[in-house]
């Protein structure tokens, strides 16, 4: 491809953009293809010759785009928000012509201090205390998993790190039961082992309970296990709970535990002064992280990820081959050593866009919308005798069931499967579902960039239309 061509072509994508951004609820919300469908479409063999950039855009429109499920349609209400905007999209372009690999400060000075200057920011916007540093990490899986790593370095005096595993003792990892999935896969990546993953009960609004990690702490002790690490959730996956920061940090000091704080979806609330109770305890946390790629509008992949203690972080991960040694090291920050990968993309750029476009007002405004939608949905949902809420709402996620009378659990539970079913397969909305209790829930998220309260309004009505029409 000529410059010209790049040229040419370039500006027809940009066109393309617009219009599939500007058209996007024109499409099923939730791909309705079937397994197999797309992949039975691609040739078996690459191209021998050289092929157009037109007819690769021709196959996008009729092999892909049916193959999509449209994250950024404001009639995405599933799983949580991977929102973007315009201006991120806009700084993703200049990420991708620079093309740069940002391992090192030598290796892009500007990347290296631009991603400085932006932790800053945002440990401001969010409240955190001054003594944190930050550094960008690809996902809350990633930075959850480097967490867990260091405070295993920590509390080994980085014997792991040096001797293996089998030289630490047995290691113990504490979360609530309603924490994310990544914690479970990293203490078996970093080998601690899933059976040393204690899986503390929860309060009845979903939330740790701070007495039972006391207990669990107290009984692996006397069982001469040595625990590692807490993970607390400010925003858990399925209801979006917030554990009690403070009950549980004073745990942690008491016992000489890291405290790990996952704040992935929820951690953008904390730029309202209104949710800063949420951060009650920071003085407790040693890591903390949230994903601006979630709520925060900025395109994925993009995960703040700060910790207390940078010299141990660095320590628990530097390594110093002869080829990335630099005259400036010690002078600045290579953060290489600040996580797992060596590569690295240019991932301050795209948060740089967001908050100038935005401001902080701009985005204030946004997140306490989308807060406002959740709550006004809730009233919508206790106004309906045969519908009934399953979690306290905090912020953006409303967790629900259609109960019709005389039916069994049993049978609820079938009949508000089948509707998360019918309603995805429409294409009009997306939900996606969780299990509270042994209720099979729905979940309904209002954190999409552009989505309007008609918008909640049109699924609130689908939903009730669709759960009333259905046989019981």
């Amino acid at each position: 491809m000529t410059s010209d061509e790049f040229r040419k072509h370039a500006h027809e994508l940009v066109d393309w953009m617009a219009n599939y951004l500007e058209n996007i609820e024109k499409y099923p919300v939730k791909s309705q293809v079937k397994p197999g469908e797309i992949f039975r479409q691609i040739p078996d063999h690459p191209p021998s010759d050289p092929e157009s950039f037109n007819g690769l855009m021709k196959d996008v429109e009729e092999i892909i785009m049916p193959g999509i499920t449209h994250w950024q349609s404001p009639n995405f209400f599933a799983y949580f928000p991977a929102n973007s905007s315009l201006p991120s999209i806009l700084a993703e372009m200049i990420i991708a012509t620079i093309g740069a690999q940002c391992m090192n400060w030598e290796t892009s000075p500007a990347a290296a201090e631009l991603e400085e200057k932006m932790m800053i920011w945002l440990k401001e916007l969010i409240g955190l205390p001054d003594y944190f540093e930050g550094v960008i990490q690809d996902t809350a899986s990633t930075a959850t998993l480097a967490a867990i790593i260091v405070a295993r370095e920590r509390i080994t005096g980085f014997n792991v790190n040096n001797n293996g595993a089998n030289s630490a003792g047995i290691l113990k990892v504490y979360c609530s039961e309603q924490a994310h999935s990544s914690v479970e896969k990293a203490v078996k990546i970093c080998g601690i082992g899933k059976k040393n993953l204690v899986k503390v009960p929860v309060k009845k609004d979903f939330s740790m309970d701070p007495e039972k990690l006391g207990e669990a702490i107290k009984s692996d002790k006397k069982n001469g296990f040595i625990p590692c690490c807490v993970v607390a959730t400010i925003g858990t996956t399925g209801t979006t709970a917030v554990d009690p920061l403070k009950a549980i940090g004073v745990i942690c000091r008491k016992n000489d535990i890291w405290l790990h704080v996952d704040a992935a979806m929820a951690g953008t609330a904390l730029i309202l002064p209104e949710f800063q109770w949420m951060l009650d305890g920071r003085e407790y946390m040693d890591s903390f992280l949230f994903n601006p790629h979630k709520w925060m509008f900025t395109n994925f992949d993009c995960t703040a990820f700060f910790i207390k203690d940078a010299e141990t972080l660095i320590k628990t991960f530097e390594v110093l081959p002869e080829y990335l040694k630099t005259r400036t090291r010690g002078q600045v920050n290579d953060y290489r050593d600040w996580g797992i990968p060596l590569g690295r993309r240019f991932r301050a750029l795209k948060l740089w866009s967001v908050i100038r476009s935005f401001g902080k007002e701009g985005l204030q405004n946004k997140i306490r919308q989308h807060i406002q939608f959740a709550s006004r949905l809730k009233e919508l949902i206790l106004k309906e005798a045969d519908f009934e809420i399953l979690a306290p709402v905090v912020i953006n996620v409303v967790c629900f069931r259609y109960i019709p009378s005389g039916h069994s659990g049993a049978e609820i539970n079938a009949l508000n499967e089948k509707l998360n079913h019918l309603l995805n397969d429409s294409g009009r909305i997306y939900l996606s579902h969780t299990v509270l209790n042994d209720k099979y829930t729905l979940r309904m998220v209002t954190g999409q960039t552009n989505v309007t309260f008609e918008h909640v309004e049109k699924a609130w009505e689908l939903i009730k239309r669709t759960a009333r029409n259905m046989k019981n």
